[in-house]
């Protein structure tokens, strides 16, 4: 069975998400240490904490990778040896924990570059009072050419007809007033920063400095990435990772290039389902689900055996 794998981006996390994951997993143990908190799910009750680039951004990977590395260990399916795997992406953040299972990156540095990632965007937004905006039911032509003219900017590209939008405060709620006026579906995000915007520049080319100091390799599975770079060694992987920082994430376009590869089932891994949502939304032949959905790893190993074959 051939499966391709999706790592969530920021925003959907919370206290209980992933229970089944492993509390001394040595990432978990990293991730508490980086933050300076002795429990990471009682810090998370802290909606405040919890919603925070700083900690969200190391929560989301340490986790991502923690409940990956459960996964491969319980289910025979999803183990890195029988060659199943059809392609990983990650939304966002989650570029990082994609990169490090298709062997790019070690597990403990990518915790840690997550956490260098985070700092490196809160400080080129420091100081600007800025925000995403979610926009859908209208062309991505059209909220793109809405973003030009209302001062903001494309950020992620989510389907034919579905973005987010990033920029100052003051430029979103112009847009989403202008926008909801021609029945455009808005949603406000819970983001302090212009992510994957020229805003971030200054982040993006710090963060390609530490990624040139890390131990990057080639990928051994197939790696849309969010930027479009394709990935063939250390040196374009460092781009792609950093690149995204300051550039519209091209999210219909991994979706794409992993549904050419034909995989039998779809896994999002990390909290909430809304890659797994996006997904079934365009691509509804091939099934998809979100790790986050079950309680047990049981009940994700009898929907996989569904599809088996």
């Amino acid at each position: 069975m051939k499966i391709a794998l999706l790592f969530s981006g920021q925003g959907m996390q919370y206290a209980d998400m992933l229970p089944w994951i492993n509390p001394t997993n040595p990432l978990l143990l990293q991730m508490q240490e980086q933050l300076h908190v002795p429990d990471w799910r009682a810090a998370m009750l802290d909606a405040s904490w919890a919603s925070t680039n700083a900690h969200a951004q190391v929560v989301l990977t340490a986790c991502a990778l923690a409940a990956w590395q459960k996964l491969q260990g319980q289910l025979p399916a999803l183990q890195a040896s029988n060659g199943s795997l059809a392609a990983v992406a990650g939304y966002s953040i989650g570029e990082l924990a994609a990169a490090c299972v298709a062997g790019v990156l070690s597990a403990s540095d990518t915790v840690t570059l997550a956490g260098q990632r985070a700092a490196l965007m809160d400080q080129a937004g420091a100081g600007q009072d800025s925000s995403m905006l979610a926009i859908s039911g209208v062309s991505i032509r059209t909220i793109e050419q809405w973003c030009q003219a209302q001062g903001a900017a494309l950020a992620i590209r989510n389907g034919p007809d579905s973005a987010v939008c990033a920029g100052p405060r003051d430029k979103l709620s112009a847009l989403e007033k202008f926008a909801q006026e021609q029945g455009a579906r808005c949603t406000p995000l819970s983001v302090n920063i212009a992510s994957h915007t020229h805003w971030m520049s200054s982040a993006a080319h710090a963060f390609q400095e530490q990624l040139n100091q890390s131990a990057l390799t080639t990928p051994n599975v197939p790696w849309p990435t969010n930027a479009g770079v394709w990935v063939h060694n250390a040196a374009t992987a460092t781009q792609a990772l950093s690149a995204q920082i300051m550039q519209t994430v091209q999210w219909d376009s991994c979706m794409e290039q992993i549904e050419e590869r034909q995989p039998h089932v779809v896994l999002e891994i990390g909290p909430g389902r809304s890659l797994a949502t996006l997904w079934n939304q365009r691509y509804p032949e091939i099934p998809a689900r979100s790790v986050d959905e079950f309680q047990t790893l049981e009940g994700l190993q009898r929907w996989l055996s569904r599809w088996a074959g």
